[in-house]
C-alpha cells in the first residue's frame, strides 16, 4: 500500500486507515462482534493498513481494549492513533481537558492498549473551561516522557458534533494557531467526503500549507456511499444514524443520485462506490489519509483496495458535478 506521511515528524502510515469506532459504538449494538471485529484488524494489517484510530471513549474504554488484543501480537505493524478529552456520562458527552486528567488518560490508555507508546495522541474536544493551551501542554509533556511521539487535534467544537460546517472549522484553526505555539501539530481529523467537504474550503488548505496530516473521519459518509444502505435504514434505535437527518428514509432517497454516481465512475475500473468514495478523498491532498470504520473483516480489505485507484481528472470533474446532499443538522 502506499505511504502517506503525518505531520512534520514525517511519520509514514499505510495511505488508508481503519476506524475502529464501530466496533463498539454509535453503530447498532446487537452487531458489535468482538471476534469480527479482531479479524477486521488483523485484515487490515494484512492489507497494508497501518493507521488505526480509536479513542478512549469508545465504549467507553472497550475499544482500546479490544485494539490492544491485536497490539499484543501486531504492534510493530501498527501505527496507533488514540484521543483523549472527552467523557462518557449516563446522559451526556462532557469534555476534559484539565492537565491533571489529559496524564491519567494517556496512562490508562497505555495499558488497555498494551502498548508503551502511543503513536499519534489526539484532543477529541477542546474544554471551553480550559484553556487550550494548558490542555497541548500537558499533551507536550507526554511527548517528552516518550509516551507519545506525536500530537493531533479533532475539529470538533464544544457545541458537539452536530456543529458543522465553516463555523466550526474556523474555530478549528483558532484552536490549532494557539496550539502551534506551543508544540507542534502533527495532524488534524476532521470530517471529510464527497458529501461533506466543507474542509476544502480553509481547513485543509491550513493543514496542506503547514505540512499538518489530516485524517479524513466519515470519509464513506458513514456508510451511506457505500451504497449497501437501503433508504428508510431500519437503523437500531443505538445507531447514530437513526438521529441523523441524512438518514431518514426521505433524504436517503433525495441523496440516491450521489451513489449513482459513485457507482458509475467506478464501474470503469471494476471498483466498488466505496473505494471510488476513498479514491476521491485520497486525491484532494497528499497529506489527507482517510480513516473509514468498520466491523467487518470483508470491509476493510475492500477500503484498503481503495489505495491503490487512481482516479482521472475527468473522474474528479465528474464526482463534482454530483449533486450536493440533502439533509442537515442546521
Amino acid at each position: 500500500m502506499e505511504r502517506r506521511t503525518v505531520g512534520a515528524a514525517a511519520l509514514a502510515v499505510g495511505a488508508v486507515g481503519l476506524g475502529c469506532m464501530p466496533m463498539s459504538w454509535a453503530y447498532s449494538t446487537s452487531r458489535q462482534g468482538g471476534e469480527e471485529s479482531l479479524r477486521a484488524v488483523h485484515t487490515a494489517l494484512d492489507h497494508g493498513t497501518t493507521l488505526l484510530d480509536t479513542a478512549d471513549m469508545y465504549g467507553p474504554f472497550t475499544n482500546e481494549l479490544l485494539l490492544g488484543r491485536v497490539l499484543r501480537e501486531r504492534r510493530a505493524e501498527a501505527f496507533v492513533a488514540t484521543k483523549c478529552g472527552l467523557l462518557v456520562g449516563d446522559q451526556h458527552i462532557v469534555a476534559n481537558g484539565r492537565p491533571g486528567y489529559v496524564r491519567r488518560a494517556c496512562d490508562a490508555s497505555l495499558r488497555r492498549l498494551q502498548t508503551d507508546t502511543i503513536d499519534l495522541y489526539q484532543l477529541h474536544r477542546v474544554d471551553p473551561e480550559v484553556p487550550v493551551e494548558e490542555t497541548w501542554g500537558a499533551m507536550a509533556e507526554l511527548v517528552a516522557a516518550g509516551k507519545v511521539r506525536a500530537l493531533g487535534l479533532c475539529a470538533v467544537g464544544a457545541r458537539g458534533n452536530r456543529r458543522t460546517g465553516a463555523a466550526l472549522y474556523d474555530e478549528t484553526i483558532r484552536h490549532l494557531v494557539r496550539v502551534q505555539q506551543v508544540f507542534p501539530v502533527a495532524s488534524v481529523q476532521a470530517e471529510l467526503s464527497v458529501w461533506a467537504a466543507e474542509a476544502l474550503d480553509e481547513l485543509l488548505p491550513w493543514c496542506t500549507a503547514r505540512g499538518v496530516g489530516f485524517l479524513a473521519a466519515m470519509p464513506l459518509g458513514n456508510g451511506f456511499l457505500t451504497g449497501t444502505l437501503t433508504p428508510g435504514g431500519g437503523f437500531e434505535s443505538d445507531d447514530l444514524r437513526a438521529r441523523h437527518p441524512r438518514f431518514t428514509a426521505e433524504m436517503m432517497a433525495a441523496n440516491q443520485p450521489i451513489v449513482v454516481g459513485l457507482r458509475r465512475v467506478a464501474q470503469r475500473y471494476g471498483a466498488t462506490a466505496a473505494q471510488v468514495a476513498l479514491a476521491w478523498t485520497l486525491a484532494q491532498a497528499p497529506e489527507v489519509v482517510p480513516v473509514p470504520g468498520t466491523k467487518s473483516a470483508r470491509w476493510s480489505a475492500e477500503n484498503a483496495g481503495a489505495a491503490g485507484l487512481r482516479l482521472s481528472d475527468a473522474d474528479l470533474a465528474e464526482i463534482a458535478e454530483l449533486p450536493p446532499a440533502r439533509g442537515s443538522w442546521d
